[in-house]
C-alpha cells in the first residue's frame, strides 16, 4: 500500500523525466518534509554516485526520501507493536500510547484521533490502522515533543495577586547593541512583545522640540522619540499575551516634558491604560490578578502621594503642576542608577565604586538628590509604584503592596546569599525587578535562576543578547501558554515560608528523572565541515536551587551529523523540580578544549512529556531548526 500511496504521490513531479537537486528540494517541500540542505546535497550525492549525470529516478529519489525520513529508531519501536511489520491496528497503537507514552487514559477514541491526524494513506486511516509513514509523522510531531503538550496553553491560576507570578522582564528594551554606542530601536520594543515579554524598560530623557526622548543616558546609543515608542507598544501590547503589560519608566525628563509623556500615554494607548484602580477602591490589601488586569497597561513610576489624593485629583487641570520626590543616591534605587554610567565614568575602574555604594555606612549622611515629578504623570501610577529598596524591615514596615523595588543585580546577589530567608518572604509580599549592573556594557546577562530561586518577580535581562541567559529565560516562559506570567511554587507564594534555596528543607517534592538519549537526527553541520559532517555530543545540564545544579555529557559520535546514535542512560535526583529548568545542549567537538554550539532546548523540568520524545533544537538565536532534532526516551516519578 505504501509502495503506491508514496508513486502517486511523486509521479506527476517526474512526468518530464527524471529530476535534478532543486526539484528534489521542490518536491520534499511540497511533501512537508522538512530537511537541511547540507545533509540533502550529501544524500542526493551518494545517490547519484550508482550513475553519471546530475538527475535522479523515482527509484532514486525514494531511496533520498528513506534516507532523510525512514530512521531505524522509529523502525524498531513500529515493528515491536505490529504484528506484520507494515500497520499498526487501532488496539496496537494504544499499547504503545499505554505502555510506551505512559499514557495510561489512552482509549480507542484517543488512538483514532492520532490516526486521523497523522495517518497520510488514505486506504489505511479508513482501515483506522496506522502505516510506518503515519507512524514517523506522529513521532515527530508536537504531541511526541518534549514539552508537553498540556503546558503549550494557559493551564495555571490567573486569579492570584500579581506578586505571586514570575513575570517575562526587559532590560533597557530599545537597546539591540551594546549598552554604550550601540543603536536604540523601535525593534527591540516588537521582538521583545512577539517573544511574550509583559514588563518593557523605557529611558526618557529631555528632547528637542518638548518630545521627549528613549536612549541610554550619558551614551552615545542613538535616540528614538517616546511617542513612536508608545505607538509600537500600542500595537504590538498584546499580540502574544492577553495578560498585564508593565511599562517601567526611567524618568529623567523635567516636568514639563513628564507632562508631554503623560499625555503621549493616555491619547495612544487609550482605553488599554490603567489610570483607577479596578473597583475605584482606594484602600489596597493585595495587588489584583493577572486575571482582573487582562488588556491593560501598567505605569511603573514614582509617584507623589496616595492612590486616594491621586483619584481626588481626577478631572482637576494639572497642567503645569508637580511635586517634589526624593531620589537618594543609592544603588538600588527604582531608577536603574548604576545602570547610566556617565562615560567619563566608564574608563575609570568602577570595582572600588561599587563597594561603597552597595553597603553605604549607616553614619554617614547619604546625598539626597530631589527630583520633581508631573502631577498628570505620577497619577497614571497605580499597581506598580516605583519605590526605593533601603532593606527589608523597612519593607516590612512601611511598604505598601503595591510599592515595588527594583534592586541591582550586584547588590540583591549579596540579598539572595546573606538574607535569603528575608529576601523570599520580601518577594510573597512585593514586586521585586532585578537589573544588570552597569559595567555590562557589552549587554551581557547574568544567571536568571538564582534571582528566581529566591521569588523575584522581574528578572530582567537583555533580550538582544543570546547566550544561556536568555535561552533560560525563554525556556521557563515556555510555560503556562507562554503568556509571560508563570505562577511561583506555593513555597514561594506562602508569607509563612522558611523556603531558602540553599536549604530546602522540608520543601523538597524530590523526583527521580530518568533520560534514554537515544538519537540525532539532520544536526547542523559544524562550520569547519566543507559538506555535513560534525562530531556531536549533547550536554544535559539541570539548573535550579544549588544542590540540583548539574551537567551531564554524552560520548562523541564523529563525523556523523545526520544521524547521530548515542543510546546512552542518564539518572536525576531533583530536590525541588518546580524552580528547575532543563537544558540539552548539542555541541560539536572541535578540539579536546574547543566546543561549537550547533542547538539546544532548554525547558521547565515540570513540563518535560514521559515516554519517547523528539527534541527540537533552536539556533544562538532562539529560533528552530526546522529540521534538526534529538530522540529520546524520559521517564520520572
Amino acid at each position: 500500500i505504501s509502495h503506491t500511496w508514496f508513486w502517486n504521490l511523486i509521479q506527476h513531479d517526474f512526468k518530464s523525466g527524471n529530476i535534478d537537486l532543486d526539484g528534489c528540494m521542490r518536491l520534499l517541500e511540497k511533501m512537508q518534509i522538512p530537511f537541511d540542505k547540507e545533509h540533502l546535497k550529501h544524500v542526493f550525492r551518494k545517490t547519484l554516485d550508482k550513475h553519471t549525470g546530475q538527475l535522479i529516478s523515482m527509484d532514486d529519489f525514494r531511496a533520498v526520501y528513506q534516507a532523510l525520513v525512514h530512521r531505524t529508531e522509529f523502525e524498531i519501536l513500529f515493528k515491536a507493536y505490529s504484528s506484520d511489520g507494515k500497520t499498526l491496528l487501532n488496539s496496537q497503537l494504544i499499547k504503545f500510547l499505554v505502555k510506551e507514552q505512559f499514557q495510561a487514559e489512552a482509549d480507542e477514541t484517543t488512538a483514532l484521533e492520532i490516526i486521523m491526524k497523522y495517518e497520510p494513506i488514505d486506504e489505511v486511516r479508513k482501515r483506522r490502522n496506522m502505516s510506518f509513514e503515519g507512524f514517523i509523522r506522529f513521532m515527530n510531531s508536537e504531541d511526541c515533543s518534549v514539552f508537553k503538550s498540556q503546558h503549550r496553553t494557559i493551564y495555571q491560576d490567573m486569579n492570584q495577586p500579581l506578586c505571586d507570578y514570575f513575570i517575562s522582564s526587559s532590560h533597557n528594551t530599545y537597546l539591540i547593541g551594546d549598552q554604550l554606542v550601540g543603536p536604540s530601536h523601535l525593534w527591540g520594543y516588537t521582538s521583545a512583545l512577539l517573544k511574550g515579554c509583559r514588563c518593557l524598560e523605557i529611558d526618557c530623557w529631555d528632547g528637542p522640540k518638548n518630545e521627549p526622548i528613549v536612549y541610554h543616558g550619558h551614551t552615545l546609543t542613538s535616540k528614538i522619540p517616546f511617542r513612536s515608542v508608545i505607538h509600537v507598544i500600542d500595537k504590538y501590547a498584546f499580540m502574544s499575551s492577553a495578560y498585564p503589560l508593565v511599562l517601567s519608566l526611567e524618568n529623567h525628563c523635567s516636568p514639563k516634558q513628564q507632562e508631554v509623556m503623560a499625555d503621549c500615554l493616555k491619547t495612544i494607548l487609550g482605553d488599554k491604560l490603567l489610570t483607577i484602580p479596578i473597583g475605584g477602591e482606594t484602600e489596597m490589601t493585595q495587588l489584583p490578578s493577572p486575571e482582573a488586569l487582562k488588556f491593560k497597561v501598567l505605569i511603573k513610576n514614582k509617584k507623589v502621594g496616595t492612590i486616594e489624593e491621586a483619584m481626588l485629583r481626577m478631572g482637576d487641570d494639572n497642567h503645569g503642576k508637580s511635586e517634589e520626590v526624593s531620589n537618594s543616591d543609592d544603588v538600588s534605587d527604582d531608577y536603574d542608577s548604576d545602570d547610566t554610567l556617565p562615560l567619563q565614568q566608564l574608563k575609570r575602574p568602577t570595582k572600588r565604586k561599587a563597594k561603597h555604594k552597595i553597603s553605604p555606612s549607616p553614619h554617614k549622611k547619604k546625598k539626597v538628590k530631589k527630583g520633581r515629578i508631573a502631577l498628570a504623570l505620577s497619577d497614571l501610577v497605580v499597581y506598580t509604584k516605583a519605590q526605593k529598596f533601603v532593606n527589608f524591615d523597612h519593607s516590612m514596615e512601611y511598604q505598601k503592596c503595591y510599592e515595588n523595588n527594583s534592586i541591582g543585580e550586584s547588590h540583591a546577589r549579596k540579598l539572595a546569599r546573606h538574607s535569603a530567608k528575608e529576601f523570599v518572604a520580601h518577594t510573597t509580599r512585593f514586586i521585586t525587578r532585578i537589573y544588570p549592573k552597569a559595567t555590562r556594557m557589552n549587554s551581557s546577562n547574568y544567571n536568571p535562576q538564582e534571582f528566581w530561586n529566591v521569588g523575584c518577580q522581574m528578572v530582567a535581562l537583555n533580550f538582544q543578547t543570546p547566550g544561556i541567559q536568555m535561552e533560560l529565560q525563554n525556556g521557563k516562559f515556555l510555560d503556562n501558554g507562554g503568556c509571560g506570567y508563570v505562577l511561583k511554587p506555593e513555597f514561594l507564594r506562602d508569607r509563612c515560608t522558611t523556603f531558602t534555596p540553599q536549604n530546602v528543607g522540608g520543601y523538597s517534592n524530590p523526583m527521580s528523572l530518568s533520560i534514554r538519549l537515544i538519537s540525532g537526527h539532520q544536526l547542523p553541520p559544524s562550520s569547519l565541515s566543507k559538506t555535513n559532517k560534525a562530531d556531536p555530543r549533547v550536554l544535559i545540564e539541570i539548573y535550579g536551587v544549588p544542590e540540583d545544579q548539574t551537567k551531564r555529557k554524552t560520548t562523541v559520535v564523529k563525523s556523523n551529523a545526520l544521524s547521530p546514535k548515542w543510546n546512552e542512560n542518564f539518572s536525576f535526583n531533583i530536590q525541588v523540580p518546580e524552580l528547575a529548568m532543563i537544558r540539552f545542549c548539542v555541541e560539536d567537538e572541535v578540539s579536546l578544549v574547543n566546543n561549537e554550539f550547533l542547538g539546544q532546548y532548554s525547558l521547565p523540568v515540570m513540563s518535560l512529556n514521559r515516554g519517547y520524545c523528539n527534541i527540537p533544537l533552536l539556533s544562538k538565536e532562539g529560533i528552530k531548526l526546522e529540521s534538526a532534532s534529538l530522540f529520546a526516551h524520559i521517564w520520572y516519578y
